[in-house]
């Protein structure tokens, strides 16, 4: 009898336009359209595709035991998603295998109010997966399950110019993979999330009522037809998400070719994200399994000993391959390793891949293609990347290699082929001494002269000191020691650990009180090398001031951090991948390091949005709060937020990170400390004008409530970061403090009203500048532009050709610095350079004729700069000179 296959609302659609209609798992679904399936794949890793998959199982879950039962049912999670987010998940058997793998949205829009979540299953086991859910829900009498599979339709839209195409349409969830976004189009409710199927770093999966679907499809497509969207069916969607390494139900989950259950964490990229053993969850299915497996391949992978392979409970693993031989590896081919078979593949296909033009941030993919048979095999665990196997085909061995991946989705908007290759070494042209060091003067000194002659500095981040500066940091204290710290027996005297140290011990001194004349604050530690470094010893100072009362158990870290997402400016220093991160909790409901990032305005997604913050403020409590930013065209509210933790008990501590704006404290910007700052950390050479170091300031002096907090992070400090504390440049930083005392007020008001003038004038010649037009788009040294989605490195590259350096940056809706649409500059270094306004206005016309038209202008740019070469706010040259003569001759 003939099986009568379902049909999704866009069938009439696939059929009208060419797609080549086939069965799967029950369903008739297009394979692929008239331009074939490598088409399809290679279309959608250049510009995007856009698939149908409305075959696909939707069930909804809510109710007051929605939680429980998914926290039973499901290996992920579910407490870990906050209103807005979404999970990869397992559903796992009795024996820690998977009945399926699905995805986890979380819809409701309220953290207060009931949840209600969405559950994405496969199309195959649909209704496996339902008739099991109902089985488990007799234990959950709350829980309300419904299947929305025949209301709901689905797409997926994937590939690098999805977003480009989609934010015409909607409103986009945040950047970041697995969150999601609720809006209207036409009138009708739309979820869009930050997921997909096909290894694309620019992803999304699309929700909308069955009976629009078709109307959203249309418009996408033609939104996207100028870009190279494309439809795409299901042949292409295989061979992308194989080239991806992603698993796929049938072949690397579900039983093995004996009919065995494949074990969880066979798939350990996927277990690591998809299995949870938070003790907010309990019991649940398979959990004991599931544990065991971790064990095993948590000792397997760090080297302990391991049982017998005939009692492991993960004896083979899921890998990738690439197949170096001239065939294609096909599911259930049998893998061999020196003759004695090892396991066999699960899926295997020829996939095409495009040449890109440049290796590097730069490269886009051509129409040059190839291609390459890859696979995916369950095999002995014990084989590693690197391994060589053969795999049997049709009584003939392919050889193959075992690799770490086929395929990288980090640098977004493009997913980038892997190869696996071994690099020749080459061999070194034996020079002599006085050869290497000659070539090296003679680039050390083309350099020098083209930043210094030729070239505007533009980069943020950057300040040239002056040649005082440089001078006293070549002096003898560099090189030396100078270890030193309080001791109480001595009256809290400096003791030093080493002789010859006089000098050291005075700069000090007097390096401390100029800082506690240009920051306002009684207490500054100066021996730190870099702005990273003082946070890293403001946390762990913190860390230990937390566990002061206990010394005997393992510390606690700090609880919760509220802070600047690194997409949205926030310092590196200060996230959890940086050097926050040994000093923050695992949040148990999260599952993550416990870091809340800062909300921000819709409008305008450079400014916090105070409202919002406080909510979050009251309800996550953090012990620390770090303001201050790497991309920072606004003044912190650093007040508000004072006022906003006023009464909490304990009070958060608030650590402001000036690295960027330490040049511009004081009256005519802030006045942290008056504002509510407890600690200040900053390097010294950005907007300031020193030496390359770091400091942290407070006024945590003895007898005030936090003495004790200002003495752990001082032992972080010495001896818990620095030994040698770079004595050269705490010289030069010195002398760079006298400067900026002296010519503070000055410096700061021109480096703003030159950075105002700037945007003002890049927008008058057609940028698109970044920031509050009633603020003259910034307030402090930086100015941000918008060149277009992806296009910042190029335009950054290209100015650099020009002699003008700029740094690419992501913008706040960007998913990395590699898709970077914007670019960030900085007056400060040029306005040293004594530059003024209407110079800036001239620089600004330059940037547009090069971004915007796409012209050269590297003579003309280098001829400008050589009006700007004499350095200001320091001490005039015939002053400095006879100084510098002096100390150049003490060094010969």
């Amino acid at each position: 009898m003939k099986i009568e296959l379902k049909r999704t609302p866009l069938n009439l659609w696939h059929r009208q336009h060419g797609g080549q209609m086939v069965e799967f798992a029950g369903w008739e679904m297009p394979v692929s359209y008239k331009r074939g399936i490598i088409e399809e794949h290679l279309g959608t890793r250049r510009h995007g595709g856009l698939f149908d998959i409305s075959h696909m199982g939707r069930f909804s879950i809510s109710g007051k035991d929605a939680v429980p039962f998914l926290q039973h049912v499901l290996s992920n999670n579910a407490l870990a998603l906050d209103p807005g987010m979404a999970q990869y998940t397992l559903i796992p058997n009795e024996n820690g295998g998977a009945l399926d793998d699905a995805y986890l949205y979380r819809l409701d829009q309220d953290d207060a109010g009931p949840r209600s979540y969405l559950l994405v299953v496969n199309a195959a086991t649909r209704e496996n997966d339902w008739n099991w859910f109902m089985e488990q829900r007799k234990k959950f009498a709350g829980v309300i399950l419904e299947d929305k599979s025949e209301e709901i339709g689905m797409m997926a839209f994937q590939g690098p110019a999805t977003r480009k195409v989609l934010e015409r349409i909607l409103k986009l969830p945040d950047p970041w993979r697995n969150r999601l976004k609720i809006d209207r189009v036409d009138g009708t409710r739309v979820i869009v999330s930050r997921t997909g199927y096909t290894g694309e770093p620019v992803c999304f999966e699309i929700f909308i009522p069955e009976e629009r679907l078709q109307f959203l499809w249309e418009l996408i497509l033609s939104e996207g037809e100028k870009e190279g969207i494309l439809p795409a069916g299901l042949g292409a969607r295989d061979s992308l998400r194989l080239e991806a390494g992603l698993c796929l139900h049938g072949h690397e989950l579900g039983l093995d070719m004996e009919g065995k259950s494949i074990p969880a964490y066979a798939m350990l990229p996927t277990a690591r994200v998809t299995v949870s053993f938070s003790p907010l969850k309990g019991e649940f299915i398979g959990r004991e399994f599931l544990r065991a497996q971790f064990e095993e391949v948590n000792a397997r992978e760090n080297g302990y000993p391991l049982p017998p392979k005939e009692k492991r409970v993960v004896p083979r693993s899921i890998v990738p391959l690439l197949i170096t031989g001239e065939r294609i590896a096909r599911r259930n081919h049998e893998v061999f390793v020196e003759g004695k078979s090892v396991g066999h593949v699960t899926s295997g296909t020829m996939v095409p891949y495009s040449i890109f033009d440049e290796v590097g941030i730069l490269g886009t993919p051509t129409e040059e293609r190839r291609l390459r048979a890859i696979g995916l095999a369950y095999i002995d665990s014990d084989l590693n990347e690197g391994q060589k196997i053969e795999i049997e085909y049709r009584g003939k061995r392919i050889e193959a290699v075992i690799v770490e991946s086929n395929l990288s989705s980090e640098a977004a908007p493009y997913a980038h082929p892997r190869f696996a290759s071994e690099k020749p070494v080459k061999e070194r042209p034996r020079r002599t001494l006085k050869d290497l060091v000659s070539q090296l003067t003679l680039q050390a000194i083309q350099n020098t002269h083209w930043r210094q002659k030729e070239s505007f500095n533009l980069i943020p981040s950057e300040q040239s000191a002056s040649l005082l500066v440089k001078v006293f940091s070549m002096m003898d204290p560099s090189n030396r020691y100078a270890e030193h710290r309080k001791f109480k027996a001595f009256e809290d005297k400096e003791i030093f650990y080493y002789q010859g140290t006089g000098l050291i011990e005075e700069v000090e001194t007097l390096l401390m009180g100029e800082f506690q004349t240009f920051l306002g604050c009684s207490e500054v530690e100066t021996r730190l090398i870099s702005g990273q470094m003082a946070n890293t010893a403001v946390f762990s100072g913190l860390m230990d001031y937390l566990n002061r009362m206990y010394r005997k158990a393992d510390p606690r870290r700090i609880r919760k951090v509220m802070n600047h997402h690194l997409s949205r400016g926030g310092h590196l220093s200060a996230q959890p991948m940086g050097a926050l991160r040994d000093f923050i909790a695992v949040d148990p409901f999260m599952e993550r390091r416990a870091a809340i990032e800062f909300p921000v305005l819709e409008e305008d997604p450079y400014q916090i949005d105070l409202g919002k913050a406080k909510e979050l403020l009251e309800a996550h409590k953090p012990e620390l709060i770090i303001l201050g930013k790497s991309m920072m065209i606004y003044r912190e509210p650093l007040r508000e937020i004072s006022q906003m933790i006023s009464g909490m008990a304990p009070r958060p501590i608030i650590l402001y990170d000036m690295a960027h704006i330490l040049g511009l404290a004081g009256p005519d910007f802030q006045v942290p400390f008056e504002e509510g700052a407890d600690i200040i950390t900053s390097s010294t050479h950005k907007t300031f004008f020193g030496s390359q170091r770091g400091i942290i300031a407070s006024n945590m002096s003895e007898g005030t409530e936090y003495e004790d907090l200002w003495e752990a992070i001082l032992n972080r400090v010495f001896p818990g970061s620095v030994s040698n504390h770079h004595l050269g440049t705490l010289l030069g930083l010195l002398v760079a403090v006298y400067e900026m005392n002296a010519f503070k007020s000055d410096y700061q008001k021109a480096v703003v009203r030159n950075a105002k003038a700037f945007a003002r004038a890049l927008k008058d010649w057609g940028m698109t500048v970044e920031g509050n037009p009633a603020l003259g788009y910034t307030e402090t040294h930086q100015v941000i532009v918008r060149v277009g989605y992806g296009k910042g490195p190029g335009a950054a590259h290209r100015l650099e050709e020009n002699n003008i350096l700029v740094n690419y940056q992501g913008a706040p809706d960007d998913e990395g610095f590699t898709a970077a649409s914007c670019l960030r500059m900085g007056v400060q270094e040029m306005t040293r350079f004594g530059m003024e306004e209407e110079d800036f206005g001239e620089l600004a016309d330059d940037i547009s004729k090069v971004v915007l038209d796409g012209r050269s202008l590297a003579p003309e740019v280098s001829q400008f700069r050589k009006r700007f070469t004499e350095m200001k706010y320091c001490l005039p040259v015939e002053e400095a000179a006879p100084l510098i003569q002096k100390l150049w001759g003490a060094l010969w």
